[in-house]
């Protein structure tokens, strides 16, 4: 940096903050500012320094840098002549904050205009009275408005998520609460089978074998098979009905869907006809009571599974119990993210694409898993509930590739350029706010230094993040 040296009062008139002031005015700013000269590389200001001055660009390329988590986030990159930055807001009598919120270097040798902040109030407070009261108000009304409505967006996204939540936990609890109570009254049957066995009128032997076709009959049941159509359902059905019947039981009706689930044939039968005779009807309704304990413990079983699933997908979605920034496997937490969203999805099918040799990624894990959140609901309204979602990951040179596509109707034309700003949105009045994606790019490019951008037609859309590999320097 060279020593200040004084401002020409008709270079100061060519700068746009000023060409419309009189003499007196580019007099009295003359007087209290000078140019300071930087070299390529050079800082003029750095965060948190005292913010003394307002700083005017008059030659050379600058570069404006903020600073996130310990990372320099470029906020703008310019040469135009009079581009300003510093004590912007020095004359605002609700003025926030004393220090510079960014660094400001040059990029190429450069000349600015210093013009120290408590002048610069004073001139603004002196010459624009009203402008301080209207700028005032208009900042602090911006803020509280973009405060109020990204509050909302937040909320709304929490009410879509819980209303999700509540109907994939509801699915698994009804069927847990369903099934106990049914379990309750099978063991009650039970119960009286073993008062039968105690009384004695039973021959132990018998008993013995009973218990071995009974083991056998739930190792069948365990095993895995292929699922069944209706109508081969229903026709293993009625012939295990018939046959049932034919060895002399009457109630065939009420257990052949029980044992046809279980995957018993009419040869098993045969088979314990053959072992126990004139008690095979007895041995019928045991199992029948034993296959129907076994498939509802399953079904519990199963009901439960669902549920810690999805406690687990929570979990990892907001990565409540790790490290707000670590290296992260991408899968899980789009998978958690089609979890959380799971009821909007409805008939929509999901494709995932996923590469499972990608490295993992250094990242805010929990806000990226905001990122798919606004990307797949987005995708999702988009294709009215019906359509197919491809997720897909791949690797792009030195970044993590991450694409969303839907079979949606595409972006309309008169919103392409700006559908990344704040408060533009393709939804109908009160179903969108236009932050989402707004918010996306900045957790995708200030907070992860990559990027995101799409590509559209009539056929759908397709969002593409990119996510550096390597950690900050």
């Amino acid at each position: 940096m060279t020593t200040g040296t004084p401002i020409d009062v008709e270079e100061l008139r060519t700068l746009f903050l000023f060409e419309g002031m009189t003499p007196e005015q580019l007099a009295e700013v003359a007087a209290v500012c000078e140019v300071r000269a930087y070299p390529a590389g050079g800082t003029v200001y750095r965060a948190g320094e005292p913010s003394v001055a307002l700083w005017v660009l008059l030659d050379g390329t600058l570069r404006l840098v903020r600073h996130a988590d310990g990372e320099e986030v470029i906020v703008n990159e310019t040469d135009y002549r009079g581009a300003y930055a510093g004590a912007v807001r020095a004359f605002a009598t609700s003025a926030e904050a004393s220090a510079y919120p960014t660094s400001l270097h040059a990029v190429t040798d450069c000349r600015f205009l210093r013009f120290p902040a408590d002048a610069f109030a004073a001139f603004v407070r002196k010459w624009f009275p009203m402008a301080v009261h209207l700028f005032d108000g208009l900042y602090l009304g911006i803020r509280t408005t973009e405060a109020t409505v990204r509050q909302r967006e937040h909320l709304a996204q929490l009410g879509t998520l819980s209303a999700n939540l509540a109907h994939e936990l509801n699915n698994p609890a009804a069927a847990t609460v369903r099934a106990a109570g049914q379990l309750r009254d099978r063991v009650g049957h039970m119960r009286r089978k073993l008062g039968m066995i105690a009384s004695g009128t039973l021959d132990p032997a018998m008993i013995a074998r009973l218990i071995v076709i009974q083991e056998r009959a739930v190792e069948i049941a365990s095993k895995r098979r292929d699922p069944l159509t209706p109508l081969q359902e229903s026709d293993l059905e009625d012939e295990m009905v018939d046959h049932l019947e034919d060895l002399g039981f009457e109630y065939a009706v009420d257990v052949a869907p029980v044992f046809v689930a279980a995957g018993l044939d009419t040869t098993f039968f045969d088979d314990v006809a053959a072992e126990i005779g004139d008690a095979l009807p007895s041995a019928v309704a045991w199992l029948g009571y034993t296959l129907e304990t076994e498939a509802l413990m399953d079904e519990i079983e199963d009901a439960s599974n669902r549920i810690s699933t999805l406690v687990a997908s929570i979990k990892q979605y907001t990565h409540l119990d790790q490290a707000a920034h670590q290296e992260v496997d991408l899968h899980p937490g789009i998978d958690s993210t089609l979890v959380m969203l799971g009821h909007k999805l409805g008939e929509i099918e999901v494709k995932r694409d996923y590469d499972t040799s990608l490295p993992q990624v250094p990242a805010f894990a929990a806000e990226l898993n905001q990122v798919w959140t606004n990307l797949i609901d987005n995708a999702v309204d988009a294709m009215k509930g019906h359509g197919t979602l491809t997720l897909r990951t791949r690797r792009d040179g030195d970044h993590a590739a991450v694409d969303v596509a839907d079979t949606g109707h595409g972006v309309p034309d008169e919103v392409k350029g700006r559908l990344f700003e704040a408060f533009v949105t393709t939804k109908p009045m009160g179903e969108g706010s236009g932050l989402g994606l707004d918010n996306a790019k900045r957790i995708v490019e200030k907070r992860h230094r990559g990027t995101i951008d799409y590509t559209t037609s009539p056929a759908g859309t397709t969002f593409t993040v990119r996510l550096p590999l390597s950690p900050a320097t």
